[in-house]
């Protein structure tokens, strides 16, 4: 597998011989000092260009970045329709494991396009384009506080979503509550584990993409509570699992409402959780 080092030494050596290349950026976990450095981190690369169409056309000019396993071109798909914006990606996995997304950016649209996140580091500026940039943190990804309003909102999200998931039990409907358990009401657990870390770490801490820095934050107990909340085929450890998962988030919830000195909405949770031990038990008799 190609180091770091060469890996950063391609991708700008590639960039300073082609004269349509005029800058290049280095955002993600690669820039993020919090981040443990690992094999599966991808280089996440903007070059700004001149001629955006002229790279587009020959889709050779890649090649000089190894061999590839596999690629993605999301401006070329229909399923997921793509953006559209005047970029242009390339998804690009290589067979030493390494992996590049490489977004080409028309120097024309730097203003309206270029992240301007602070999880952003430049790597090369030919022409002076670009303003500096302060040191990489993952301050702009932070946890952020949250209103009363919307505090409200994902407490009822979850304990309305606990019917549609008992619903779907009682019915045999495995995709349906599957969907609903994990694609909706893991999502509002996640926000409301987010604002919990949030407190314990006075906001200045960011959880990762889909709470995958979750770990770090919680004690072996929080941790092995949500992993609790997750579970296999079977019905009856779907409604165990989520069980689990209520009295994982009535807890952190209580927590985060009497730090803002919100009204945690107990009423709402004694009624779904009343009816979800109803239904359980008229299902298994």
């Amino acid at each position: 597998m190609r180091t770091e080092d060469e890996m950063f030494e391609l991708i700008i050596h590639t960039a300073e011989k082609d004269e349509r290349i005029r800058a290049v950026i280095l955002s993600g976990s690669r820039t993020n000092p919090h981040v443990k450095k690992d094999r599966f981190q991808d280089f996440d690369i903007i070059y700004l260009v001149n001629h955006i169409d002229s790279f587009i056309v020959d889709e050779n000019w890649i090649d000089i970045f190894g061999e590839r396993m596999i690629m993605q071109l999301p401006e070329a798909k229909v399923i997921p329709p793509p953006m559209r914006d005047g970029r242009f990606t390339y998804l690009m996995q290589f067979t030493d494991g390494n992996r590049i997304d490489l977004t080409l950016m028309p120097i024309s649209l730097k203003e309206k396009l270029l992240p301007t996140d602070s999880l952003s580091q430049l790597l090369l500026d030919k022409d002076g384009i670009l303003e500096s940039l302060p040191p990489p943190s993952d301050h702009d990804y932070w946890v952020r506080k949250p209103s009363e309003q919307a505090f409200l909102d994902i407490c009822n999200e979850f304990w309305w979503i606990c019917l549609n998931i008992s619903k779907g039990l009682c019915r045999n409907e495995f995709t349906y509550t599957m969907y609903m358990y994990e694609q909706i009401n893991r999502h509002v657990l996640n926000q409301m584990m987010e604002w919990y870390i949030g407190i314990q770490n006075h906001f200045s801490v960011s959880v990762g993409n889909l709470g995958k820095h979750m770990p770090n934050y919680l004690t072996n107990e929080e941790w092995e509570l949500y992993l609790s909340t997750y579970t296999d085929a079977k019905v009856d450890h779907i409604w165990r699992s989520l069980f689990n998962m209520c009295q994982l988030f009535r807890q952190t919830a209580s927590h985060v409402a009497r730090y803002f000195n919100y009204t945690y909405p107990d009423t709402a949770d004694k009624n779904v959780t009343f009816y979800l031990h109803k239904l359980k038990k008229e299902s298994s008799s």
